[in-house]
């Protein structure tokens, strides 16, 4: 599900575009943080968007083109409940060069502090390379080379057990074999570079759509992992096409209805799933839509381990799903909804 987005930065009148946005899980080799959360979802929270903007401008100028979450609006969103953060990036900017190239110094410290920030904070961090399975607007094909990415970056995140590792964002367009290569790819790489407790989101084809999962993506019942840590992290909108690129929403049902099939092939498969971008505009039909859809998912914990909204983030501005506090139009509207299902401390 593509979404476009055309976003005017309070700075200048720029305009940037941006898309929202395992092997069977053996329990006993869960962390007690998950497991005394069985009967809930484990994670709650918002991609704050930034770092990948821009992506017309390589490698752009740092508060004009792109920019990193404002540390003091996490920690108004943590403070409300939020235990995990996505952190979408571009990986241009992150290996400049090629895929098996050197990851750039100083982007790379936004992405630390970033992530420091968030973890030290007790939340968990979702490192998110926000490219659509693809590098230099070509689709990555070469397995080892998206390896080789994998490993040199998990490598500095190898010893934060708050940190998850997305390995794409919203694949679209490509042959499913590889969508499954480079998934399991990622895997092997982020378990190699001694990153070995940590879990992995893998995101599949179609823009990781739930709604057409079953029929796109079934493939990637076959991913395996040896710490049984993969979840799936699929995206969900509740307009008519599912893109996310308009404020009505199709009924006050459709959330509900548009996981019903997913969450079956997650239980026949014994996977867990994670709603990794979801939003609705700000009316009653999305409001109810929306509360549908995540008390449907807290009736099905045994496969759904949570769900971020798309998005907070500094450079919004009035983006009609923006939850940037306090400024973003749907923050005073939907934290008291989602606030509903935040994970208990």
């Amino acid at each position: 599900m593509k979404f476009a987005q055309i976003v005017l930065a309070a700075s200048a009148a720029t305009v940037a575009f941006a898309y929202p946005r395992g092997r069977d899980v053996d329990t006993t080799k869960q962390s007690a943080d998950v497991q005394k959360r069985a009967n809930g979802f484990t994670w709650f929270g918002v991609s704050e968007s930034g770092a990948e903007f821009g992506e017309s401008n390589i490698p752009g100028t740092l508060g004009n083109d792109y920019a990193w979450p404002d540390n003091s609006q996490v920690k108004i969103l943590r403070d409300q409940g939020m235990n995990v953060f996505r952190v979408p990036f571009l990986m241009e900017r992150m290996v400049p060069t090629s895929l098996t190239g050197p990851l750039d110094a100083t982007y790379l410290a936004g992405l630390t502090s970033t992530v420091k920030f968030i973890t030290d904070s007790g939340a968990y961090a979702v490192i998110d390379p926000h490219n659509y399975g693809r590098y230099k607007g070509n689709i990555i094909t070469s397995t080892s080379e998206f390896a080789a990415f994998w490993k040199v970056l998990a490598t500095k995140f190898a010893s934060n057990d708050k940190v998850i590792f997305d390995t794409n964002n919203e694949y679209h367009d490509i042959d499913q074999t590889i969508v499954l290569n480079m998934n399991q790819a990622a895997i092997n790489a982020i378990r190699a570079s001694g990153a070995t407790t940590q879990y992995i989101f893998v995101e599949g084809n179609g823009y990781s759509g739930a709604w057409s999962w079953t029929t796109t993506n079934d493939n990637l019942k076959a991913l395996t992992d040896p710490a049984d840590k993969i979840v799936y992290e699929m995206h969900q909108y509740l307009d008519g096409n599912s893109s996310g690129t308009s404020e009505s929403c199709v009924s006050t049902t459709i959330g509900k209805e548009r996981l019903q099939s997913v969450t079956a092939w997650l239980r026949d498969n014994k996977k867990k799933g994670f709603l990794g971008e979801f939003a609705g505009g700000v009316n009653v039909n999305c409001e109810a839509a929306v509360e549908g859809m995540l008390s449907y998912m807290s009736e099905n914990t045994d496969v759904w381990t949570g769900a971020e909204w798309w998005a907070a983030g500094p450079k919004w501005g009035s983006y009609m799903y923006s939850l940037e506090p306090s400024t973003g139009p749907a923050y005073s509207t939907y934290l008291p909804i989602l606030k509903k299902y935040f994970v208990s401390s």
